[in-house]
């Protein structure tokens, strides 16, 4: 689950997922769910979830985002006697290379190695307005007021006495929003580095040791080592694996050590982890 600016996005939905947002106290409040691919322990938790909403009473339509097949697959899995009550279900097919606009971000598609057309996703914010020095303005005799916000939003002004004040000697450069990547599952790929580049956190897969490397090839997954190989080539911040086999599902640790010798900034998720994604330290 993404919490931003108050918003909820819910990426892949296994079994158990609703059981883990009443323990965690996840937000039900959300209208989006994203698909990475329609693998069973990525998508069968919505079965129990719709129901759950519409004996709530949900009345909040919901989307529904996936790859090729999602409707095919999501409509025959709701199909199985599940009860909705009055909310509408919206399920709406992805393609690598599209752009999904909201307001202030977009969720960009990349298509991952995993089969299937099975697809990963990063949100990206928009360019936040740069920093307003309200000690320069004092300084060219601009008087506090909406002249500032005007300043702040780009405008040039124009004072009493007739000087105009131009936004570039008060504002500074626009500063970078946040990116957050989000591969489900996948071999380590060109496409992830692509759309992970300078990404603020890459949440990334890792469900083997390099002690067996070669069924992750054959799997189509990636070993510890190679998401940290991933994460270090496309210059993220921050790594979080996920996506642990049986062997590491109580003790990561292995892989943990394993990718942080190529990439220290690593995290090991667990249930219930909460992972803040502060925005680009400024100069």
């Amino acid at each position: 689950m993404v919490t931003r600016e108050g918003e909820s996005l819910l990426f892949d939905c296994g079994e158990g997922t609703q059981r883990q947002m009443m323990r965690y106290g996840a937000s039900f409040a959300f209208s989006d769910v994203f698909f990475t691919h329609f693998h069973a322990d990525h998508f069968l938790g919505l079965i129990g979830l719709v129901r759950t909403l519409g004996l709530q009473g949900r009345e909040e339509p919901m989307r529904l985002h996936g790859p090729k097949g999602a409707k095919r697959v999501l409509s025959a899995a709701l199909g199985l006697g599940v009860e909705r009550g009055g909310f509408a279900l919206e399920i709406v097919e992805v393609e690598p290379g599209e752009t999904l606009a909201r307001k202030d971000y977009a969720i960009r598609v990349f298509g991952v190695e995993h089969g299937g057309g099975a697809v990963g996703y990063a949100l990206v914010e928009e360019d936040r307005l740069g920093r307003f020095h309200p000690e320069k303005a004092v300084e060219l005799g601009v008087p506090e007021g909406p002249l500032w916000g005007l300043l702040q939003r780009g405008r040039t002004v124009t004072l009493e006495d007739g000087r105009t004040v131009s936004p570039d000697s008060i504002v500074g450069a626009p500063r970078p929003g946040r990116k957050l990547v989000i591969t489900g599952d996948t071999r380590p790929c060109a496409a992830t580095i692509e759309a992970a580049v300078g990404a603020d956190l890459l949440v990334h897969e890792a469900t083997f040791s390099e002690e067996e490397a070669e069924r992750a090839l054959e799997t189509q997954h990636a070993t510890a080592k190679e998401a940290a190989q991933v994460a270090k080539m496309a210059g993220v911040r921050r790594l979080v694996l996920t996506h642990f086999s049986a062997r590491f599902s109580r003790d990561p640790s292995p892989l943990l050590d394993e990718a942080r010798a190529v990439f220290p900034e690593t995290a090991a998720a667990k249930d219930g982890m909460l992972v803040e994604v502060p925005y680009p330290t400024e100069p």
